[in-house]
């Protein structure tokens, strides 16, 4: 048996099939992790989907800011942005058992000593308080609350946690770390506007503290925990610390896709597009 995780898929089904052959995928006995982000931008949302969904005994996924952005806009209280490519989930006759199955997944999975998460874990933050907090937002969304917390979940503020926090806030703080964080202070207060390898310039110190990657940060409570995140392409599956493993190695942005293997820590890569593989799988030790 093994155990794979697989970056942002995105809508990008031939990369991640690809990768499942190089890799000869059982799914009789190995098991395949996604970072999240399923669908959006890339080409074959649905169809992705619909492949996840088929292979379910054999997967765990955890939610992502796309497949959120998904289950608001299908529950009709978020637009769809222009670059969005969810147009055929909207419509597809099997839309209801697929939204439903995914509604179902969790924002954090904590198995063999490893935790798989979106975007990341603050620092502030323990893994087991982590997966507490995630809990609550898993729960709302498995409750008739759901369409109201899909509604409230978009913005930045809070940009910091306090246990104090309540109702939707507390659940949009909770969703912006685990879903959408890359850069944020060593108290946790989030910068959710740098998207790049470094901060925008601007941002680069809120209030006298200095942003950097959440990771990047000596005092991190998960400092000695292995984590592995997607969310952030332009890292190019690379970060400054070993405990936190990128696995977003930009697919959607004509990058590859990789998949690691937990028992080996082999990297596994593919750059299919327009039908072609760019790259062969290359397969190369942690």
């Amino acid at each position: 048996m093994s155990t794979y995780v697989v970056g942002d898929i995105q809508g990008c089904l031939q990369p991640l099939k690809c990768l499942l052959r190089a890799v000869a995928f059982n799914p009789d006995k190995d098991v395949l992790w996604s970072v999240g982000d399923l669908v959006n931008r890339g080409p074959k949302s649905l169809k992705t989907l619909r492949f996840l969904y088929k292979m379910r005994r054999s997967l765990v996924v955890v939610l992502g800011n796309h497949d959120l952005h998904l289950l608001a806009v299908a529950a009709g209280v978020r637009n769809p942005s222009r670059s969005d490519t969810l147009d055929k989930i909207l419509q597809a006759p099997d839309r209801e058992e697929l939204l439903n199955w995914l509604v179902q997944q969790p924002l954090m999975h904590h198995q063999y000593g490893y935790t798989l998460v979106h975007a990341g874990i603050p620092p502030q933050w323990s893994v087991k308080d982590a997966m507490g907090y995630a809990a609550e937002v898993e729960a709302v969304l498995r409750s008739p609350d759901c369409v109201t917390f899909l509604k409230a979940m978009y913005g930045n503020e809070p940009a910091q946690w306090s246990d104090d926090l309540t109702g939707m806030t507390r659940l949009r703080v909770i969703t912006n770390y685990l879903t959408r964080m890359r850069y944020c202070t060593p108290d946790g207060t989030l910068d959710l506007e740098s998207k790049g390898s470094s901060p925008t310039p601007g941002v680069a110190n809120l209030g006298n503290r200095k942003v950097s990657a959440w990771f990047s940060h000596p005092q991190r409570k998960t400092a000695n925990d292995r984590i592995l995140f997607g969310h952030w392409a332009t890292l190019a599956g690379m970060s400054s610390d070993p405990n936190a493993i990128a696995l977003d190695t930009g697919c959607v942005w004509n990058g590859a896709m990789s998949l690691y293997r937990l028992e080996s820590g082999t990297w596994t890569r593919c750059a299919c597009h327009d039908g072609r593989c760019r790259e062969h799988p290359a397969t190369a030790q942690a």
